[in-house]
């Protein structure tokens, strides 16, 4: 089965429209499928649509509704829990994106292996003030995590199942899946999808979103490089602090010694004494970390099995 996840929120516009254009493509695939809609607390009557369209086809039309805006990350997770299929597909309800491709994701993830397959809005039908820091901050993410992707945001994606049985989401980590998803070990590509300018309804893009996408992204990066290490990382920032500081001391103290200059009065004292504890500090919380990892060590958090032969 496949299974269509589209997170609403205040979309009433747009969702006849969405519904009439996925059913058509998915008929079109010929296998059986599922639309799982998920109502992030709208407030524009998005519900009522929903509950008609699953009156209407209860075996096609799902429906998960939330008391209140929880985000898309909650809205994902909630449906990729209760999600039917084998291979999960993730679209906005505004349907910018062409719900035709869904034939393309399919072969790349059935004929080609691979476990995650990425939207690419190549030709982005948007204006400059949400084009331009989306081109940073998914030239920044490709950089810095190595995933080769164009556009990390884009919401067209697809997934076979044990993608989304293997990776952990909470607070906005929904942009950051090919990432967490390639972390573990699974292929993740992209293919160009064709974007269309929003006809109906309001952008819920902001300014907000571009602050919590750069806190989410730190946390991220830091997650995936070193939370089954963390002694590389706080061990390696306090041991350069902790021989900074020591040969800031040593300096001193060979002036003390042989020139017989005082100290009290030296700035660069406190300095080499702040850097010293500040070393030492980091190198406890690295040893911490390490001894609550090495308590909480599953194996099975190291890989994912895909396939056994016996």
């Amino acid at each position: 089965m496949i299974s269509v996840v589209v997170p609403v929120f205040n979309e009433v516009e747009n969702l006849p429209e969405a519904w009439r254009e996925l059913s058509r493509v998915l008929e079109d695939t010929g296998e059986p499928w599922e639309i799982l809609f998920v109502d992030d607390g709208s407030t524009d009557g998005s519900f009522d649509i929903l509950k008609r369209l699953h009156e209407e086809h209860p075996d096609r039309v799902r429906v998960l509704r939330f008391i209140r805006n929880f985000g898309k990350t909650a809205a994902l997770t909630a449906a990729f829990r209760r999600a039917r299929g084998e291979i999960i597909i993730t679209i906005d309800a505004d349907l910018q994106e062409d719900p035709a491709h869904i034939r393309e994701f399919l072969q790349k993830i059935r004929e080609e292996g691979y476990h995650l397959v990425s939207g690419w809005r190549k030709k982005r039908q948007d204006p400059p003030s949400k084009t331009l820091p989306s081109r940073l901050f998914n030239l920044v993410v490709r950089t810095t995590t190595g995933v080769p992707l164009h556009d990390f945001n884009c919401g067209f994606k697809a997934y076979r199942r044990e993608v989304v049985e293997n990776i952990r989401l909470y607070g906005e980590f929904h942009r950051f899946i090919p990432v967490l998803a390639a972390w573990k070990g699974f292929r993740v590509t992209e293919i160009p999808v064709r974007h269309r300018p929003r006809r109906r309804g309001k952008s819920k893009f902001g300014w907000k979103r571009m602050i919590h996408g750069y806190i989410d992204f730190v946390s991220v990066y830091l997650l995936t490089r070193f939370l089954k290490r963390p002694m590389h990382l706080f061990g390696g920032v306090g041991s350069l602090l902790f021989l900074a500081g020591l040969a800031i001391n040593a300096y001193l103290s060979f002036e003390k010694i042989v020139f017989h200059r005082g100290l009290g009065y030296r700035p660069l004292l406190l300095l080499g004494v702040l850097l010293t504890l500040s070393g030492l500090q980091l190198l406890v919380v690295g040893l911490l970390g390490e001894m609550l990892r090495y308590h909480h060590y599953d194996p099975r958090d190291e890989y994912v099995l895909e396939q056994e032969l016996l």
